[in-house]
């Protein structure tokens, strides 16, 4: 009989010094561990950091090895399948296995949004390719939030509107150097112009902060990000939650249609600062996140500068701590709680509700959450006064609206206007009218999401609750505007495809809603009855806004324009 080793079971000990060895997986090399340690260089390897280390790694070598993602693990003690799966959600990181090829050393990014393809995107990408050669990567890049640059490129991390291919060619040939505003508004002409003088009276005591809530609440304001709630009443509400409390900003800007905050961000950033810190004196805030898409790279600079000069000589002592966080190319993280989640270094996908963020936000404290645009106003509305906003308006309707507008008009950009401005006054007094040689067929009222109405319908207000009745909402005021060189069937099936993309896929009716919707719109003929059953379950089972008002394009198409589907 032959002699058989009859294993023994390891004692406890034994047990745990094969634990202390290392986690089980890939286990980092010591090249991979020393490049993550030299490039973090004594950083904060706090959980929430875990969006901003990876951006370091791919802004340094391109893309995300393998084993550069084992060794950030170890070094933030986290799960490798942590880290795999907050890098693998977001458009912006490019993981690369060990026997994967890493993409290009540049990568040449085309917005195929609406306004961009109207514009002639889809020939940008099919000539490009060719003419740039294999060591630059050319791809098809969701809303860059440049729609009236249509049609827009990122080279890098510099931007090329109305790019052409020789344009492009020679960005690439330039360097591409990133891109900052150059007629931004900087600290010491802002102070001279008055800047931080009404934060100045608040932080003394000669205004209280009921008084400059009331002031908001009195004139009107709501939300500008899309939702609308009322920002006076938001205050209160958070003012009210118990302490500590947290702001979070969002500057993602990810509707395609929407750029208003960019360009007030390039051109005046320190009337948003002030309006962030008079918020966060009137509701008691202790930490302020600003959340600021990744391709708006040159006012993630600007920010940085100008954040810097403030902290070095700021208009009171105390003021509350401001961190810039970096989004990664999701445009779920547009939506409030999606957005939280990001910043706490996480995958953008939305929570349920309750509770509110304004109770349970970031980092589990009672949030007050707002969009760059909202804030942008607060200073103008307390010196003015309540009356001087809602004394503006137009059919009935109370203030003022910055309406971003593309698409075929002469003069498209930020047009601000009198809220309750009907779209024909819009293009005729502040776009100088359309394109030559077109004519105005039709129109998106709030960017992707808010629908989509003929041009016979051209007067209706422009505002909160005006555009419900016809399926459609402003939201964020994304003006499209369409032509009879257009489809509202091509506008639906690019704005579909665009939602298809960008469902994070938490929930199956959005996840598979938003992609079995655009199959049956590529379909020769239209399966009016499946779609509306299919737009149904969408509206009523999907988490967030993106499942649930992505139907509205198919609605309106369906409704207004009839005669395209026969």
């Amino acid at each position: 009989m032959l002699n058989r080793v009859i294993p023994i079971a390891a004692t406890a000990t034994e047990t745990r010094e094969r634990k202390r060895q290392g986690p089980k997986g890939r286990r980092p090399g010591e090249q991979a561990v020393a490049e993550v340690r030299a490039l973090l260089a004594g950083a904060p390897l706090r959980r929430d950091l875990l969006i901003e280390h990876l951006h370091k790694l791919q802004d340094r070598y391109g893309h995300l090895a393998a084993p550069h993602l084992a060794a950030l693990a170890q070094e933030m003690k986290l799960a490798q399948a942590e880290v795999y799966e907050v890098a693998s959600f977001y458009h912006h990181f490019d993981i690369v296995k060990e026997s994967g090829e890493a993409p290009a050393a540049l990568t040449v990014r085309v917005c195929d949004g609406l306004s961009c393809e109207m514009a002639g995107a889809q020939d940008l990408l099919q000539r490009l390719p060719a003419l740039l050669g294999r060591e630059v990567r050319v791809i098809a890049a969701p809303c860059i939030g440049r729609c009236e640059q249509a049609p827009a490129a990122v080279v890098g991390q510099h931007p090329v509107p109305r790019a052409t291919c020789e344009q492009v060619q020679a960005a690439v040939q330039a360097g591409a150097v990133k891109h900052e505003p150059e007629e931004a508004i900087g600290l010491a002409q802002y102070r001279t112009a008055g800047g931080y003088a009404l934060l100045e009276q608040c932080l003394r005591g000669e205004r209280t902060a009921d008084e400059v809530i009331a002031t908001l609440e009195s004139s009107g304001l709501r939300g500008l990000g899309g939702a609308g709630f009322p920002a006076g009443r938001k205050w209160r509400i958070v003012r009210s939650e118990p302490a500590p409390r947290l702001m979070a900003v969002n500057i993602d800007e990810g509707e395609p249609g929407t750029f208003k905050d960019r360009v007030y961000l390039e051109r005046d950033p320190h009337r948003f600062i002030e309006g962030l810190l008079i918020a966060a004196w009137a509701v008691g805030i202790d930490a302020i996140y600003i959340y600021l898409r990744d391709e708006y790279h040159g006012c993630r600079a600007l920010l940085e500068r100008e954040l810097a000069l403030l902290a070095a000589d700021p208009p009171s002592a105390g003021l509350p701590k401001i961190e810039l966080r970096r989004g990664a190319g999701a445009y779920i993280c547009g939506e409030e709680s999606a957005m939280i989640e990001s910043i706490e270094g996480k995958r953008g996908m939305p929570r349920l509700r309750p509770p509110y963020v304004a109770q349970v936000g970031l980092f589990n404290r009672p949030t007050l959450e707002h969009n760059f645009e909202t804030l942008y106003w607060v200073r103008d509305l307390v010196e003015r006064g309540a009356d001087w906003f809602s004394s503006q308006g137009a059919n009935g309707r109370k203030g003022l609206r910055s309406f971003s507008v593309s698409g075929r008009v002469k003069n498209p950009g930020v047009k601000l206007a009198p809220a309750g401005i009907t779209i024909q006054a819009l293009i005729d007094e502040h776009c100088g009218g359309m394109l030559d040689g077109h004519q105005f067929y039709a129109y998106l009222p709030g960017g992707a999401s808010g629908g989509i109405l003929p041009a016979a319908m051209n007067d209706i207000p422009l505002d909160f609750d005006t555009l419900q009745p016809y399926g459609c909402f402003i939201g964020s005021a994304a003006i499209i505007v369409l032509s009879d060189h257009d489809t509202a069937v091509g506008a639906a099936k690019n704005l579909m495809r665009f939602f298809r993309d960008e469902s994070c896929g938490q929930c199956t009716p959005c996840r598979s809603g938003t992609a079995k919707a655009l199959a049956l719109m590529d379909a020769p003929k239209w399966d009016t009855t499946l779609l509306a059953e299919l737009s149904q379950v969408m509206r009523d089972a999907s988490i967030c806004g993106l499942g649930q008002a992505a139907p509205n394009p198919v609605d309106c198409v369906v409704k207004y324009f009839p005669h395209e589907l026969e």
